[in-house]
C-alpha cells in the first residue's frame, strides 16, 4: 500500500473528540517518509482510495506526549488520578448531560501536562442492572472531560479507568508500525508422505523465495516461505504461528504492569453518583433518528436488556420466537470467533435448529445447523487470513468479500459480518483494504437485491493483561472499529453495537462477551432481522 501516510500512527476514535474540534496539526518533521511497510505488496490506490485513507488516518490520529525521553515516574498514575462531577448536586433528569471532569497525575503526584491516556467510562445503577457508556473528549493538558446522557431514574453512579498511560500507548503505536510481524503465522504443505511447514504474513522480510497467495480478486496479499522441496500448489493449511516474545525494553515494560497501569479505576475525589429524576412527560421523538454509528451512546442496558437508542429492539425470550424470526432464511455469519459466538448460541437457544456435523475442526469451522422443519440455514465461516485460528484448511481459507460475491441475496437472505481482532497488529492501513474490499461487495449485493439484510457487528473490550496489551490492547480494537465506523457510515447496513455492550455492562470484560450480552446482541440482530411492525 502506499507509504506516505504510515507515520501517522496516532489515533482519535468515535467518541475521542479534540476540545472544541480542532485539528492538532503535526510538525511537518513527523512527515518524514519511511520504508513502505512490504515493498512488494504494494498495491496502487485510486486518487478516491488514497484520500479516502489519509483522512481515515487523520481521524484517528492520536495526541503524542512531548518529544524527549518519558520515565515511568513521569507517566501516569491511575491511583493519584480522580475525577469530579461537575455540579454533582443540580437537579438532574432523564435525558439531561452529565459532565465529569479527570484530572491526570504522574507518579509523583504532579498534575500531567499533556494528553494522550486511553479512558473508558460508564455510567451504571447496579440494583437496576443499568448502564451506559460515556463519551471522553481529551484536552490535551493532563484533563479529561467525560460526558454522558442520563437515560434512567434513580441514583446513577460514574465510573472511570486507565486502560493505558500516554506513554504507553506510544508504544503500541511503535509496535503497530515496526513490529507487524509480532504474530506470525505458518502453513503446511504436503505431497505424499512428505511434508513442510512454512512461516507465512501479510509481509515477509526479503532474502528467501516466497510462494505468493495474494487473492486473485480482492489482491488481498499473503505470502508464505516457499518449502525447501515442495511447490506453492501443495499447500494444505493455515494456522497461527505464535506471538514474539522480548518486544519491549526494561523501562517500557513498567508501562504495562496489571496493577498498576492497566484498565485500573480512577477515583473520584468528591461523589462518585447522582441522583436522576423521571421525565414529567413521555417523550417519544428519542426514538426517531435514523441509524448512525457515531451516535453516543448508542444505547443502554435497563434490568439487563439493552435498549438502543436509534431503533427498537424486541427482545427473543423464547426459542419459537426465533423461530418465527427466520423461518425461511439463510443466515450468513462471517468472521472471527466473536460472531461464531453468535452461531452457537443461537443452535444452543433453537431446539429445531441443528447442527450438521461437516467434520471442520472444532472452533475453526466451517459450521452449519439446519432446521428442515422451518427451512432455517445458519452457517459460520472465519474470514480469510490474518486469522488466528488453530487450523483452517486452505480450501477452507475464504475472504469475505469472495463469499458475499456469491451470494444471491433477497429478502430470505441475512449476512452479519464481524472482522476487528486479528488486524490488531497490523498498520491500520491492511485493515482498510480489507474492508474497502467487503465494502464494495456489500454495496454490489445491496445493488442487486436491496431486500438482504446486512449486519455489522462492531468490536468489543477485553480482559488486558501486560502480555494480551501488546497484541489485541482496546487501544487497538478501538482504532480499528472507529475505521470501521467511518467507512460503513451511510450505506444500508445495521450495526451491532458490541462496543457499547461490552463497555456498559457490569459483568468483567472479556474478549468472548458472556453469555447475557451475547443474547443482548442476537435480541438487536434479529431485530432488524425482524423489524416490530408498528
Amino acid at each position: 500500500f502506499s507509504p506516505q501516510h504510515l507515520d501517522d500512527d496516532t489515533v482519535s476514535g468515535s467518541n475521542w473528540v479534540t476540545e472544541n474540534n480542532v485539528q492538532h496539526s503535526l510538525p511537518q518533521t513527523a512527515k518524514a517518509t519511511r520504508k513502505p511497510y512490504c515493498g512488494y505488496t504494494q498495491q496502487p490506490l485510486s486518487k478516491r482510495e488514497q484520500a479516502e485513507q489519509e483522512s481515515l488516518l487523520a481521524a484517528i490520529q492520536w495526541p503524542k506526549p512531548p518529544d524527549g525521553k518519558i520515565t515511568f515516574a513521569q507517566s501516569t498514575d491511575p491511583a493519584q488520578s480522580d475525577f469530579v462531577i461537575v455540579k454533582p448536586d443540580r437537579f438532574f433528569k432523564v435525558g439531561d448531560q452529565l459532565e465529569v471532569l479527570v484530572r491526570m497525575r504522574d507518579f509523583q503526584g504532579k498534575p500531567k501536562q499533556y494528553g494522550g491516556d486511553y479512558l473508558q467510562a460508564r455510567i451504571h445503577s447496579p440494583e437496576l442492572k443499568a448502564g451506559a457508556a460515556g463519551r471522553i473528549v481529551d484536552c490535551h493538558n493532563g484533563l479529561y472531560r467525560v460526558f454522558f446522557t442520563l437515560l434512567w431514574p434513580g441514583e446513577v453512579q460514574v465510573s472511570v479507568s486507565l486502560v493505558h498511560p500516554s506513554e504507553a500507548i506510544q508504544v503500541l503505536v511503535r509496535l503497530r508500525e515496526e513490529r507487524p510481524d509480532r504474530v506470525y503465522f505458518k502453513s503446511s504443505f504436503k505431497s505424499g508422505r512428505y511434508s513442510e511447514t512454512t512461516e507465512c504474513n501479510v509481509c515477509l522480510p526479503g532474502g528467501l523465495p516466497v510462494c505468493n497467495f495474494t487473492d486473485l480478486y480482492t489482491g488481498e496479499p499473503w505470502f508464505c516461505y516457499k518449502p525447501r522441496k515442495l511447490s506453492c500448489a501443495s499447500r494444505i493449511s493455515h494456522a497461527k504461528g505464535g506471538y514474539l516474545k522480548g518486544l519491549l525494553t526494561r523501562e517500557e515494560s513498567l508501562f504495562f504492569q496489571s496493577d498498576v497501569n492497566i484498565k485500573r479505576p480512577i477515583f473520584s475525589s468528591g461523589p462518585d453518583s447522582v441522583i436522576v429524576k423521571p421525565k414529567a412527560f413521555t417523550d417519544s421523538s428519542s426514538m426517531d433518528r435514523a441509524e448512525d454509528p457515531t451516535v453516543s451512546p448508542s444505547g443502554y442496558y435497563y434490568e439487563d436488556q439493552w435498549r438502543s437508542r436509534t431503533h427498537w429492539i424486541h427482545n427473543f425470550n423464547k426459542s419459537e420466537d426465533i423461530t418465527e424470526c427466520l423461518q425461511g432464511k439463510v443466515i450468513h455469519l462471517f468472521g472471527d470467533s466473536t460472531i461464531r459466538q453468535w452461531f452457537e448460541y443461537l443452535t444452543a437457544f433453537v431446539p429445531d435448529l441443528v447442527e450438521f456435523n461437516l467434520g471442520s475442526p472444532k472452533n475453526v469451522g466451517p459450521f452449519m445447523s439446519v432446521d428442515l422443519k422451518h427451512n432455517i440455514l445458519l452457517k459460520f465461516r472465519c474470514h480469510g487470513p490474518p486469522i488466528r485460528f488453530s487450523t483452517v484448511f486452505s480450501s477452507e481459507l475464504r475472504y469475505i468479500a469472495n463469499e458475499l460475491d456469491h451470494i444471491v441475496g433477497g429478502r430470505s437472505t441475512v449476512v452479519a459480518i464481524t472482522i476487528w481482532s486479528h488486524f490488531s497488529t497490523f498498520p491500520v492501513e491492511v485493515y482498510i483494504r480489507r474492508l474497502r474490499n467487503i465494502r464494495r461487495a456489500v454495496l454490489q449485493l445491496l445493488d442487486r437485491s436491496p431486500r438482504t439484510v446486512i449486519v455489522i457487528r462492531t468490536a468489543n473490550v477485553q480482559e488486558l493483561g501486560p502480555e494480551v496489551s501488546l497484541f489485541n490492547s482496546d487501544w487497538y480494537s478501538f482504532q480499528l472499529d472507529s475505521v470501521m465506523r467511518k467507512m460503513f457510515s451511510g450505506i444500508a447496513v445495521h450495526f451491532v453495537d458490541a462496543w457499547e455492550m461490552s463497555v456498559a455492562h457490569y459483568l468483567p470484560h472479556n474478549l468472548h462477551p458472556n453469555e447475557i450480552i451475547v443474547k443482548n446482541q442476537i435480541d438487536a440482530f434479529l431485530s432488524y432481522v425482524c423489524p416490530l411492525q408498528t
